[in-house]
C-alpha cells in the first residue's frame, strides 16, 4: 500500500486529473497505479505527462528510451520502475532478456545504444557531475547535442519517477521485478 492513498479509480482522482488519466488510460488501456498516485496532484501529473509527451517525440528511438529508463532504475534502486519498464521493453519494443540485463548494468548490446545507456547510468551515478570523457564517449557514438540533451531529460524523468515511487511505495501492478545494485 503506498504511503499516500492512490485514487482507487480515475472517477476517485482530483477533477483536473481526472482527463489526463482518461488519456493514459486510451492510451495504454489501463491506468498504472504510479498514474493515479502521480494524478493525486493535477499539476505534478500535467508536468509529468507533459515532459513525457515532449519527449515521446523526440529523435531518441523507442527501444534506446525503454533502456535508459531500466539503467536509470537500477541504479536508482527502483523495483516499480524495473517492473513497468521491463514489462515495456519486452512487451512493446521487443527488447530480449539479454538486452534487458545488459540495459541495467548500463550498457546495450547495440553500439550506438550502449553509449547513450552507459552515458545515462553515469549522469544517473553521479547525479550530473559526468567528466567530459563520458560526454566526449556519447557524441563520438553519434548522438548530436539535441539527442544528449534528450537523454539527460529521460533520466531526469525517470529519477523523477523513481523517487515518486520510492518514496511514497507505489504499490507494483506489472510483474514484479527487483533491483540488485541500487545505489
Amino acid at each position: 500500500m503506498s504511503r499516500i492513498p492512490t485514487p482507487a479509480t480515475i472517477t476517485d482522482a482530483p477533477e483536473k486529473s481526472r482527463g489526463p488519466l482518461e488519456a493514459v488510460h486510451k492510451q495504454l488501456g489501463v491506468v498504472p497505479n504510479m498514474f493515479r498516485l502521480i494524478g493525486a496532484s493535477p499539476q505534478t501529473l500535467e508536468g509529468y505527462l507533459g515532459l513525457s509527451g515532449a519527449l515521446g517525440k523526440g529523435a531518441l528511438p523507442a527501444a534506446t528510451r525503454e533502456r535508459i529508463a531500466l539503467a536509470v532504475a537500477e541504479v536508482n534502486g527502483c523495483d516499480y520502475c524495473l517492473s513497468a519498464h521491463t514489462y515495456l521493453a519486452k512487451n512493446v519494443v521487443h527488447l530480449n532478456d539479454a538486452e534487458i540485463t545488459a540495459n541495467r548494468s548500463g550498457a546495450s548490446n547495440d553500439l550506438k545504444a550502449n553509449a547513450a545507456v552507459h552515458f545515462a547510468a553515469q549522469l544517473t551515478r553521479e547525479r550530473g557531475h559526468i567528466q567530459e570523457t563520458e560526454l566526449l564517449a556519447v557524441r563520438e557514438a553519434g548522438y548530436t547535442d539535441a539527442q544528449i540533451l534528450e537523454i539527460i531529460a529521460h533520466v531526469a524523468l525517470n529519477t523523477f519517477t523513481n523517487m515518486v515511487n520510492e518514496a511514497l511505495k507505489t504499490e507494483i501492478d506489472f510483474p514484479k521485478v527487483n533491483a540488485r545494485n541500487a545505489a
